[in-house]
This record gives structure tokens, sequence and C-alpha cells, in this order.
């Protein structure tokens, strides 16, 4: 859906950008001993992943614990939205994102809707303020605007599956890695976090497993966003 042709250095540039951030900022004591409140006793831990969840009860449940904004990856040219982390260690993350795909990719302007659902599994502290997520992966379902998108084929295609699919609805499937910056216990904004992924999505690999002259860099997509941890 646009802004799809980017180079895998690009990716490699962006990743070497924020590894260089990080080995800038890391503090050269390495990983520090940190309190955490845990049932009223204080503890002093040495942690490799520091994602503590302190959770809501009842209604507060509802209230997202982050926001995001991502450019390109499927979901329109400039998507945002906001997300629930829980689990063990925040592992897993929920959002619902809205996009935009302005007339200058399209034939018109069409909004986008999507869904995702992310886990990752380590964090790894390369000091006292900044985390390194080495993996992230997950799946999204992204539907696009417009009269020209359908679910079901329209009556002017002949047969019942004429084409088999629908267009207005595409299933993804991505990894990546973020980098975080840690803030202050008592912040409202609790992190700020950078990230890139790689994404494609159904079609195209159906696509990629039936032509194998076709090229991995013509059926994935490369995105980047910042999402910003909010939780109390």
């Amino acid at each position: 859906m646009s802004a799809r042709r980017w180079s895998f250095s690009v990716c490699v540039l962006w990743l070497a950008a924020l590894l260089s951030v990080a080995q800038a900022a890391a503090s050269p004591r390495g990983a520090d001993t940190l309190a955490l409140a845990q049932g009223g006793v204080c503890c002093a831990h040495r942690q490799l992943d520091r994602r503590i969840h302190r959770g809501y009860e009842g209604w507060e449940r509802l209230i997202p614990t982050h926001v995001k904004v991502q450019y390109a990856g499927g979901m329109g040219v400039v998507s945002a939205g906001v997300g629930w982390d829980y689990g063990r260690r925040c592992r897993w993350e929920t959002e619902v994102m809205t996009g935009i795909l302005p007339k200058a990719y399209s034939d018109r302007t069409h909004a986008t809707f999507t869904v995702r659902q992310n886990y990752i599994p380590w964090s790894i502290s390369l000091g006292s303020r900044i985390a390194l997520e080495p993996f992230a992966c997950g799946i999204y379902v992204n539907m696009i605007s417009g009269e020209d998108y359908w679910v079901r084929e329209p009556d002017r295609y002949p047969g019942d599956k004429y084409y088999g699919f629908t267009s207005r609805l595409r299933s993804y499937v991505y990894v990546g890695q973020r980098m975080t910056w840690l803030l202050r216990g008592d912040s409202a904004l609790r992190g700020v976090t950078l990230y890139y992924e790689l994404a494609a999505n159904d079609l195209d690999i159906i696509a990629k497993c039936g032509n194998r002259s076709l090229a991995l860099s013509e059926i994935v997509y490369f995105s980047f966003g910042v999402k910003l941890q909010i939780f109390r």
C-alpha cells in the first residue's frame, strides 16, 4: 500500500542508528540495581529484562497503556493508534490503529483501519535508561476504505470465485526490532520506543511461493515508528 519498495540497506542503516544511540547513552556500569515495589515490599534486583507491568484493576483495564505512530507498513502512509500490553513482562500487545493513504499515492484518499497482535519475548538492558528489544514479531489485519475495494466480489466479475480473495482486507506477518529510552518512574510518560518492521501480506506470500523469481524486496514492506508508553 505504497512506500513498500524500500531498500534493505535503509533497514540496516536504521538499526545501526539505533545501536549507536544505545551505545552512546548506555551507562558504563551496565545493568544497574533496580528497586521494585512488589506486594508492598521494596526489593533490590539486578535485571536484564526490566519491563514491569503494574497492571490495572476492573474497568481500568480498558485504559490504553501506549500510543503509537507509524510510517508505511501497508497501513497507509501514516497511521496512529493505541494499544494495551499484558502478560508476563509485558510480552504481548494488542493495538488498534487508523491511517491515511493520500490521493498522491492512489486514485483518491483512503482511510485504513488495522488490528495488531504483537509478541516481544526479550528486553535487554544496555544501561540505566536504555533497553534493546532484539526481536519482535506479530500479525495484523488491515482494512481500507473506498468503493473500489470489496469483501465480496462485485457482480461485474463473472462467476462466484473469479478472484477468490477480498481486496478490502489484507493479513500481514512481520518481524522487527526496537530500542526503548526509559524515563523516570514518576513521569506520566514512562518510555519512548523507536522501532522498525519488515512485513509481508497473504497475497504476496502466496505469489512468492508460486513465483520463485519474485524478489523479497518486491513483497516486503519496510516501516518504522515511535511508541509512547503511558501506563501508570
